[in-house]
């Protein structure tokens, strides 16, 4: 609840401002974010340490803001059970909270219709946080979103004898990562291929999927850990680098 009425709070400057409603600029790139990670909000008990900006930005959210204007969101389903993005924006889906079936619709319209996606879906969460299991103001901690990657053909499994501790698959941490497997295949998921509305290419042995859903595209990563913020300060310019380089793969 602390955390929407922050977002309500935001939309209401920004509309107050006349930037709510902004249509998009020719050449500037409008991403939306919807994450229970501490990106565009920081980690707080209270709505006044939530709304604080004493402190640096999370680093995610500046590359963001280095590639169009950035809009925070608090729900996928407007009033009228829309996403609230352009029709060929792009949309950063980050270790969100489970969907409503409003939003699934909404979401998988959007996307359909050439919205863009870019999705970290992490089966066990190992950012820190400042707040202990169960808490509400924490991030979630366990990927639900089974409906909406059904609808694209893709199923998240994890591998529970894995051992903990971040590593590198190719140039991408990751830390007690999932697998995409396609609905149907051998080995794979369990649902019905047929139901599926999004052409999928499974990639890095199932951490990556790159789908078309009508005349839309998901980019899909079945771990978080990138988005964490790690020690060393070339660790970092290397997630930065990443980041970009998955949105402007999304741009192409």
């Amino acid at each position: 609840m602390w955390r929407r009425a922050a977002s309500l709070f935001a939309v209401a400057l920004l509309t107050a401002c006349g930037q709510g409603a902004a249509p998009r600029s020719q050449g500037e790139e409008v991403i939306g974010l919807y994450s229970s990670l501490p990106i565009a909000w920081n980690e707080s008990e209270d709505i006044k340490g939530l709304l604080a900006d004493d402190g640096a930005p999370h680093w995610a959210l500046e590359v963001l803001r280095a590639q169009g204007r950035v809009i925070p969101l608090d729900t996928l389903a407007n009033a009228q059970g829309v996403l609230p993005l352009p029709e060929n924006g792009v949309l950063v889906l980050a270790q969100p909270r489970p969907l409503t079936a409003h939003e699934n619709v909404a979401l998988d319209a959007w996307v359909r219709g050439g919205g863009r996606v870019l999705l970290f879906v992490d089966p066990m969460l190992t950012v820190h946080s400042r707040f202990g299991p169960g808490d509400p103001r924490r991030p979630q901690d366990i990927a639900m979103l089974s409906p909406i990657l059904a609808r694209w053909g893709l199923d998240l499994q994890f591998d529970d004898t894995q051992e903990a501790g971040e590593r590198l698959e190719g140039d991408i941490p990751v830390n007690l990562a999932g697998r995409f497997q396609p609905l149907g295949k051998s080995g794979g998921g369990s649902g019905k291929a047929g139901d599926a509305v999004a052409e999928c290419r499974i990639e890095a042995r199932g951490l990556l999927a790159d789908c078309v859903s009508g005349k839309g595209r998901i980019l899909a990563l079945a771990d978080a850990a990138v988005l964490e913020n790690p020690d060393e300060l070339a660790d970092l310019a290397a997630r930065q680098a990443l980041l970009a380089d998955f949105l402007h793969r999304l741009a192409k």
